[in-house]
């Protein structure tokens, strides 16, 4: 073991940090009693090379223990320990075998804490416990590495910071993208892989690509098994976090220690280059931790009163707001500084542009459980000078009970918009009197958002929760049997229908409908109001075999297969000229809501069948509408068109009166008709053709149009 030398160090910042001179390190620990630094030359060595134990006068500034070791580079390697009370009715957890990762490492090493668990481990839960459980070993255990973040070369990137309102999101998982056999890329299922792919979102022309979690987590931490295979299933999605200020060392084609870091930055780098903005999926309600019963990585080990939200008068155990087994005690200032440190550390390391909160109601909830008007978490995101461009997206629920959609406190903030994926999902399945809600929620859901901006809303009918959109017009019920929990996990509630058979057809009728369906629902999604987020592989009709909740499959149910695109290729087609309307066409993506007559001129008019107005208490399996384009100005400075959408989800076809266009000079062009089969169902614009009949227009059953007046 060397004694190596050090210096006394630096209380802030915290992590390691790189500099001319060695490394300064810097960890909190109120009550922590010894710490310990580990080091070592490579990332499978059984022992450290150096062991350097903290004095708790001189090398302990407030909370916040620190020393700096001269002469360490880029690289390094190393991990804690920390021992203090075990005393857990009294919320303390500390136990000095345990091996802890740095709470702001930069990187860890790509070696997995669950997979390589002794099997007589056993977690901390008493003091008999700990007498009897198998201590870790050091070279199973995952190692922090020392970044130099400012060795990158940006060439001059910035974030791109697109405004909401002209956002198109494409949510997407950073490996599944490119990990099956039919990606064409080298490297597949990486970073490497994801950047070979960017042409592909370019031509398809979404603005922002919103990736599922790629902070640092453990797949192997799911223990189930595929009932049919045998097989050991994963955690796939990634919303259970080790660290926070990582990225997925599994993620990156390059496995050296660290080696994720720039992989990760030219991703970003690329994806800038093609105008394309990088959102990430944030996990802070919960982390990989678990509950009383679980496993010692950080926190716990760090301080587990400040960092956990406990139960009050039984501190031994967890609040549970996550369904995760713990929540994250995102009230306590030590934490909310932890938190705008990660969020700045990736806006201003790896450019990000954006963050969506999974389960971000846990955010506003008081350590009793209590909803607050606004928590200090959120207020301090709000209002951070560094994060004042970044995009916040919140996912405005928890799994205990809280429900804020539209209420999410703090203007600035997005929401998922769940009521546009049920409302849209029933009328297109031709439910019965459910035109209203469908109308509202085209119209930009000003019932939800009225207070604010139509672009508050993020509109999907699909997302990574649930049935991709092939699977919605495919089946009518879930199938989750080979996530080994007797298909009693995901949502029963689908809304969806499988048009006659369940499942994968030759039928052509049935296909012919599904089809018809897909094309229903993106153009839908992208010509409301609001902001809109394509769960990516649905413009090619990408299946994931009926499985609503494929967390656990890191597998060909979830990976995608890119020989469907040549076999979707008009859907494929499809998706993109819907966007590229909504992208011409400002009259669609409207800053403001609707505002009713001005100047003698509607800005949105409903319809009936006949061309009257209609009755929303009688009006079933209906829909039509103008937008006047004459308040909304397109990128040349010029007003925009008017428009008539019209949808029909009926099982009859319907022959509608078409409403006069208010500049007489003018008549209607058909822009799309989703009864049409081939790429014709939307027309480029150089192409439009006068309609025969400006006074009617036949829509075929389960069908939407689109006219626009020129």
């Amino acid at each position: 073991m060397e004694n190596l030398k050090t210096l006394i160090g630096k209380p802030y910042p915290l992590g390691a940090t790189l500099t001319p001179d060695g490394v300064n390190f810097a960890v909190f620990s109120r009550n922590g009693k010894k710490v310990t630094l580990n080091l070592f030359r490579e990332q499978d060595d059984t022992d450290p090379y150096a062991s350097i134990e903290f004095d708790g006068i001189k090398n302990r500034t407030g909370d916040i223990w620190h020393i700096f070791v001269p002469g360490l580079k880029a690289g390094a390697l190393y991990v804690y320990q920390v021992d203090g009370p075990f005393e857990p009715t009294e919320g303390h957890r500390f136990d000095s075998s345990q091996f802890l990762f740095d709470p702001c490492t930069s990187a860890v090493t790509p070696v997995s804490v669950f997979k390589n668990l002794p099997p007589t481990y056993r977690t901390p839960v008493d003091k008999t416990d700990i007498e009897l459980s198998e201590s870790r070993k050091f070279y199973k255990f995952p190692k922090c590495v020392v970044i130099d973040h400012d060795s990158f070369d940006w060439e001059g990137d910035r974030p791109l910071n697109l405004p909401a309102s002209r956002s198109i999101i494409y949510e997407v998982h950073a490996k599944g993208f490119t990990a099956g056999k039919s990606s064409g890329v080298e490297n597949p299922g990486t970073y490497d892989g994801f950047i070979q792919k960017i042409p592909y979102l370019k031509d398809l022309g979404v603005t922002s690509v919103e990736l599922l979690p790629i902070f640092e987590f453990d797949e192997y931490e799911n223990t189930n098994e595929n009932p049919r295979t045998g097989e050991r299933m994963k955690n796939y999605w990634g919303y259970s976090t080790i660290s926070f200020y990582a990225p997925k060392a599994g993620y990156a084609a390059d496995k050296t220690p660290g080696g994720c870091v720039n992989e990760f930055k030219r991703l970003v780098k690329e994806m800038h280059r093609a105008g394309l903005e990088v959102i990430l999926d944030v996990v802070f309600n919960h982390t990989a931790e678990g509950n009383e019963h679980g496993i010692t990585l950080n926190f716990r080990g760090f301080d587990n009163k400040v960092y956990y939200d406990l139960v009050y008068n039984h501190k031994e155990y967890y609040m549970n707001y996550s369904g995760c087994g713990n929540t994250v005690n995102t009230n306590h200032p030590v934490v909310i500084e932890y938190i705008i440190g990660c969020l700045r550390h990736w806006v201003l390391n790896y450019h990000i542009d954006g963050f969506r909160f999974d389960l971000a109601s846990i955010l506003n909830r008081r350590e009793d459980g209590a909803l607050m008007k606004i928590s200090p978490l959120v207020e301090a995101i709000t209002d951070d000078a560094i994060l004042h461009n970044t995009k916040m997206i919140a996912e405005p629920w928890d799994a205990a009970g809280s429900y804020q959609l539209g209420e999410f406190p703090g203007t600035r903030w997005c929401e998922w918009n769940d009521r546009f994926r049920d409302d849209i999902r029933k009328f297109w399945r031709g439910d019965e009197h459910v035109s209203t809600g469908a109308a509202t929620r085209m119209s930009g859901s000003s019932d939800l958002f009225g207070f604010r901006k139509p672009w508050v809303g993020i509109n999907y009918v699909t997302c990574h929760d649930g049935f991709t959109m092939n699977d919605l017009v495919s089946y009518n019920s879930k199938h989750n049997e080979e996530n080994g929990e007797d298909n009693r996990d995901g949502n029963d509630s689908n809304w969806s229908y499988n048009h006659g058979y369940e499942g994968p057809t030759r039928n052509p009728h049935i296909e012919k409908m599904r089809n018809k369906q897909m094309k229903n629902f993106i153009l839908t999604l992208l010509l409301s109001q609001g902001t809109p987020m394509i769960l990516g592989g649905d413009e090619f009709r990408r299946g994931q075999q009926g499985n609503n909740n494929a967390y656990c499959q890191d597998n060909d149910i979830s990976w995608y297969d890119w020989t469907v695109l040549d076999i979707n290729r008009k859907i494929f087609n499809f998706t993109k000229r819907a966007i590229e309307i909504r992208k011409k066409h400002a009259v669609f993506r409207r800053e403001n809501f609707f505002q009713g007559v001005r100047d003698g001129v509607s800005d949105i008019q409903w319809y009936n069948v006949d061309g009257s107005n209609p009755d929303w208490n009688e009006l079933s399996r209906f829909l039509a509408f103008t937008l006047s384009g004459r308040g909304c100005l397109n990128d040349d400075g010029n007003p925009d068109n008017d428009f008539y959408i019209a949808a029909n989800t009926d099982r009859a076809d319907v022959m509608v009166t078409l409403p006069s266009i208010p500049d007489e000079t003018k008549q209607w062009y058909r822009m799309a008709d989703t009864s049409i089969e081939d790429d014709d169902a939307i027309v480029a614009e150089n192409q439009l053709e006068k309609l025969p009949s400006q006074n009617h227009y036949v829509i075929p059953a389960n069908s939407l149009i689109v006219l626009i007046a020129k």
